[in-house]
């Protein structure tokens, strides 16, 4: 072999060498990407009949689902079970995802006359969507939603900054007084795309078995304080930051839809 063959086989082989390693690293990025997005995995059960939003969970559907806890402090103190104690569960149909919330509160504060002023700082669901789990930001966007919903059924997110709107159209809910001190609140959840655009005529999204969703649910916590005092969360999430659903869809569960 001569030398010219020679050196254009070693430089073949290092070309091949180095889409080998790049190929590779490529593959565990993305295995990362989808570890994060399918952060606490949960299954969900297709409803077995029709799902009335009247916050009486007597469905057939609703009795056959287990609980899942509201636990996890994002922001506060750790709480006491006396003071704050929630769960979920969740159910789906093709038109939406149905949500059921049970709420121990020794005080439910709804303070503001006006939706749109401090809505965090009452008692309140907040309930994250990511319709296709793709993660990312969604501050000031509708890659992912973040509604708060208040004791009066109003619904809740920013489309800009300084620029929050009512989404009333995309969640149907019931809050009643089920026993002392505990609120069950029920809620069915339309799902739009990434590409919403707020004021205009968009398309629901179907659901259907084997999608998955990025979702997480969380209780704005307020007894006696001017801000709230304690927001509490479904999913575990790292670091010292744990008030970042608003902002990061990376941080939701996901959920996947089965028959």
């Amino acid at each position: 072999m001569t030398f010219y063959k020679k050196l254009l086989f070693l430089i073949c082989l290092l070309l091949i060498v180095s889409c080998k390693n790049k190929t590779k690293k490529i593959v565990v990025e993305q295995k990362k990407v989808n570890q994060k997005v399918n952060h606490q995995l949960n299954a969900v059960q297709e409803a077995t009949d029709v799902i009335l939003v009247d916050g009486q969970a007597n469905e057939t559907t609703w009795k056959n689902t287990k609980w899942l806890p509201i636990n996890q402090v994002w922001l506060g103190n750790p709480v006491d079970s006396t003071d704050f104690n929630g769960r979920y569960k969740l159910s789906w149909s093709k038109e939406a995802l149905y949500v059921l919330v049970e709420i121990n509160d020794d005080l439910l504060r709804d303070t503001f006359q006006n939706p749109l002023e401090r809505w965090w700082d009452e008692d309140c669901v907040e309930i994250f969507i990511d319709e296709d789990n793709s993660g990312g930001d969604h501050q000031f966007n509708h890659n992912a939603f973040a509604y708060h919903i208040d004791t009066k059924g109003n619904v809740v997110d920013i489309i800009a900054e300084n620029t929050p709107k009512l989404f009333n159209d995309h969640v149907q809910s019931k809050m009643v007084i089920s026993g002392e001190n505990t609120y069950r609140w029920e809620f069915k959840i339309s799902l739009f795309s990434d590409d919403f655009e707020y004021g205009k005529p968009n398309q629901k999204v179907a659901l259907s078995v084997n999608k998955k969703i990025g979702f997480a649910i969380a209780y704005c916590d307020n007894d006696n304080s001017e801000h709230r005092e304690n927001f509490i969360g479904s999913v575990a999430v790292e670091g010292n930051d744990k008030d970042r659903g608003w902002i990061d869809a990376n941080i939701f569960g996901t959920i996947e839809l089965e028959d």
